[in-house]
């Protein structure tokens, strides 16, 4: 089974795909740039690798991926990260250091503690205290954050590693985050290492994450993916089933978010497809055909007018 995470309450109006919804409770608005505070209609799903047997975790964590969306009065913000599986050949659960990460900086944002135009803070916080943890935490993840400033209706996203982000308008990408690689298959993360192992085990610090700040409009359409998405569906896939993206109610982005991960889900075990990450192993010299089979984190998130 798949799960679902939806979040927000919001009295939207949004234009998507040339097709708009309109409460009447709303006032004014419409696409492009409005006078009112903005807010995230976000909705989630994802699935883990080992899916088909039948190893789903609750909460909201698909195998070693894990994800949070949090609302505070000046911004919401989200957030993805994958843990670095090859911990487990070493006894350590990878989830646990992912989804220590996400709930830890869900708390900060709900605590307030941190400043809308810096989510390189809130990871570098949450990182901070990951290390001065008491109880002993191992492991390396990947992480993105996106958070919307509700007043400036600026974006601003952190992204370490090959977890990340694009923005859709009028059915074209129109910005997106820039993937970080030490080398092939093997991207920037945070890291925790047992004394013996550090200065062996790769650990980025957070102010390597590339941080980006940009204008949104009403009606944009935020994706925030961990690698399982983006190794197995390029741009054009990703954008062919945002089309289906009629309105902003959350039925509407939960089914959406919902397609996008069942059919990365399903490209991701075909052997005859030649997948982005396959054609990213022949660019580098690997003769590879396939989908990668791999947790898959999709959040799907609407611009729209706010009212709490």
């Amino acid at each position: 089974m798949f799960s679902v995470l939806s979040y927000g309450r919001l009295v939207a109006r949004a234009v998507l795909g040339g097709l708009s919804q309109t409460d009447p409770r709303a006032g004014g608005g419409g696409s492009g740039s409005g006078s009112g505070d903005y807010g995230l209609v976000t909705a989630g799903c994802g699935f883990g690798k080992d899916f088909r047997k039948g190893l789903l975790k609750k909460g909201a964590c698909y195998g070693d991926d894990a994800c949070f969306v949090a609302r505070h009065r000046s911004a919401d913000v989200l957030g993805v990260a994958d843990g670095v599986g090859g911990w487990r050949d070493y006894g350590v659960d990878p989830s646990q250091f992912s989804g220590t990460l996400m709930r830890t900086c869900e708390r900060l944002v709900k605590e307030g503690r941190f400043v809308p135009s810096n989510p390189i803070g809130i990871l570098t916080t949450s990182y901070c205290e990951l290390l001065q943890n008491k109880v002993p935490l191992l492991g390396s993840s990947t992480a993105c954050i996106v958070v919307l400033d509700r007043t400036s209706h600026r974006l601003h996203t952190a992204n370490l590693g090959d977890s990340g982000f694009l923005v859709v308008r009028g059915g074209e990408v129109v910005h997106r985050s820039d993937e970080q690689q030490h080398y092939f298959n093997t991207p920037f993360q945070l890291s925790i290492a047992p004394p013996e192992a550090e200065g062996v085990v790769l650990s980025d610090s957070p102010d390597a994450a590339d941080s980006t700040s940009f204008d949104v409009q009403l009606g944009d359409i935020i994706l925030t993916a961990t690698d399982g998405l983006f190794d197995n569906m390029p741009d054009y896939m990703i954008l062919q089933e945002l089309k289906k993206l009629k309105n902003s109610n959350y039925e509407s982005i939960q089914q959406t978010a919902r397609s996008i991960a069942e059919q990365a889900h399903e490209l991701a075990y075909d052997p005859n497809y030649m997948s982005p990450f396959a054609q990213f192993a022949c660019d580098n010299g690997l003769n590879v055909r396939g989908g990668k089979p791999d947790d898959i984190t999709v959040l799907l998130s609407i611009v729209a007018e706010y009212t709490d």
